[in-house]
């Protein structure tokens, strides 16, 4: 019996983007400059991809006739109940459109890198939903070069009429709080805001101004602590303010993750809520009716919210008109167990 050697199989096969971008040790990012002439790449990098590309070659992906039945869903920051409010709302839209969500996270960035662009464009989704975060203009012109829609769910900054977004009446949200504190009879009302570059921020902070301006209650700077939406805040900020020669009666966080923040401090301190504390919340996030006391907040509705976004790419990626380009849900007060008229 003869045994004849089979030939070495071939590596010649051309490479795709990502191979060579393994290969060179770099983001695909990068490799698709080079591969498409662009410039704002090192010599020394561009030498080697050119030199892995003459060697093995490069396989251009075919490009989908079509896009995928995706929805793009990307957050600034997997964290809390947030997101999973957003996403059982997108969720459902998608089902009863046979299609699939992709979620994606930039790692508490409020705007993309170039890889999560790139990525993107080679997935090719229906649309994309960002969610608490901002595309550059060069992002979104791309996005909409490749007939992309997109769609900003709670927006950080005002999107004006470029691109179609889904909000909530936070001014009114602030107002509502505020006021039901005021009615309760507190005047030193402190409140912890969300980062100064978020329109949700700066819509509360606002609503909390009028609510004391109507009411003619003097607005005290050493009762506006700003914060970044995270529980530390809540921490933090209460235990300086319960420091102060006249420390606050009541405290207005402006989401329930600071809420609890507050509570934490308030029991450190061997304070009690409500009687020595009142505290409002925002969001209503289930798990604050659990809460002890359960938390009184401002009721978003979020799953509605990331629904109506969702439907909202779903009728632009198939090529129709949006009757509306912005749509802003109303905000509600949901009075618990975590607010009482101050101790005289």
């Amino acid at each position: 019996m003869t045994v004849v050697d089979e030939p070495p199989a071939s590596d010649s096969e051309p490479l795709t983007l990502a191979q060579l971008a393994e290969l060179a040790g770099v983001s695909k990012a990068t490799v698709s400059k080079v591969v498409n002439g662009r410039s704002a790449v090192a010599p020394e990098t561009r030498a080697l991809i050119e030199g892995l590309i003459r060697e093995h070659g490069f396989r251009r992906q075919r490009r989908r006739s079509s896009p995928a039945a995706v929805l793009e869903l990307v957050f600034h920051e997997l964290a809390g109940d947030y997101p999973t409010e957003i996403a059982r709302g997108v969720g459902q839209v998608a089902r009863d459109h046979h299609m699939a969500v992709a979620i994606s996270e930039l790692q508490g960035n409020h705007v993309p890198g170039a890889d999560w662009l790139e990525d993107v464009l080679g997935r090719r989704p229906a649309g994309v939903i960002a969610v608490f975060s901002s595309l550059t203009d060069v992002q979104r012109e791309r996005l909409a070069t490749h007939k992309i829609p997109l769609v900003l769910l709670d927006p950080t900054g005002d999107p004006g009429h470029r691109v179609p977004s889904v909000g909530a009446g936070n001014w009114n949200g602030g107002l509502t709080a505020t006021r039901h504190l005021l009615e309760l009879g507190h005047q030193r009302i402190a409140i912890i805001t969300g980062p100064p570059h978020a329109l949700s921020s700066r819509a509360r902070l606002d609503g909390y101004r009028a609510a004391l301006d109507t009411a003619g209650a003097p607005v005290d700077p050493d009762l506006i602590c700003q914060g970044d939406y995270q529980i530390e805040d809540g921490l933090t900020h209460t235990h300086r303010l319960l420091r102060l020669s006249d420390p606050p009666t009541a405290v207005f966080a402006s989401n329930d993750g600071q809420a609890i923040g507050v509570y934490h401090a308030a029991h450190q301190l061997g304070l009690r809520i409500p009687e020595d504390l009142s505290v409002v919340g925002f969001d209503d996030m289930p798990p604050t009716r659990w809460a002890i006391p359960p938390l009184t907040t401002v009721h978003q509705p979020l799953t509605e919210m990331a629904g109506a976004a969702a439907s909202m790419l779903v009728t632009l990626s198939r090529g129709e008109p949006l009757p509306h380009h912005r749509k802003e849900f109303a905000t509600t007060l949901v009075v618990r167990e975590s607010t009482a008229p101050p101790k005289h």
